[in-house]
């Protein structure tokens, strides 16, 4: 049986990452649910340390108490594309993400494979040259009035997450999802803020070893220019919910 401070600081994982026992048991490889791990009814095995290392970056060592640094190698996360793919030339070129391949994009991340049912094409413009870009299908509306429902952002890949600024907007592919985001470093922080322009959605934090890719969004695609249409009804129901909540705060 493992030691209750093993026990203890496995649950504690879960419930940091928010997952029930049996999400977090499918995450793991672990059949239906964490509940007797929890309870040292079975042995915590290699295969579900070496898959908190892996997703995670979970020390061991911490796990087992031997260690107070819980994370490995944060600060060296990288969040560079998993795959990149070209054209029979052998030119980069750009894949296009819609909502419904977002869905799997994590789990299908380094999948070379699972790339080649996306449409990918080339842009001969000049500001998409030297660098790896994807196009990303906007689901919800938490970045109103910047992108609407099933706009396209054409995103540029980042290197490393100190390469991010508070001003831009980003695709943040974490492990169980895609999104597009405002992201800020607090100073004396470990974790990262993702935020919402639309002021419906709260911020709310992350720690960098969820994320697998960022990319910074450098320009959009839209299709629907009717100024009267449903971006302009969404406009202006949006400015006058924020005009009843400054009436309601006096």
């Amino acid at each position: 049986m493992e030691n209750e401070l093993t026990l203890k600081r496995f649950a504690e994982i879960r419930r940091d990452l928010g997952h029930t026992q049996a999400e977090f048991a499918r995450l793991l490889g672990v059949s239906n649910t964490t509940a007797d791990i929890e309870r040292g009814k079975t042995k915590l095995s290699g295969k579900v340390v070496s898959e908190l290392l892996r997703q995670f970056k979970i020390n061991p060592l911490w796990l087992f108490g031997e260690n107070e640094s819980k994370h490995l190698d944060t600060a060296k996360t990288s969040v560079i594309p998993k795959v990149v793919t070209v054209d029979s030339q052998d030119n980069e070129n750009m894949v296009l993400v819609n909502a419904k391949a977002a869905a799997g994009y994590p789990q299908n991340i380094q999948d070379t494979s699972w790339y080649q049912q996306l449409p990918a094409f080339d842009l001969p413009i000049p500001e998409f040259r030297n660098a790896t870009y994807r196009g990303f299908q906007v689901e919800g509306d938490s970045m109103l009035p910047h992108l609407y429902p099933g706009d396209w952002v054409m995103a540029r890949a980042i290197e490393h997450i100190d390469h991010v600024s508070p001003n831009k907007m980003y695709v943040v592919v974490l492990q169980d999802s895609v999104m597009v985001k405002k992201i800020e470093k607090r100073p004396n922080s470990n974790n990262i803020t993702l935020v919402s322009t639309n002021e419906s959605y709260p911020a709310y934090d992350i720690k960098p070893f969820q994320i697998q890719e960022i990319w910074e969004v450098s320009s959009k695609l839209t299709f629907d220019l009717n100024p009267t249409g449903n971006h302009g009804l969404l406009r202006q129901l949006q400015e006058s919910m924020e005009e009843l909540k400054k009436q309601l705060k006096n």
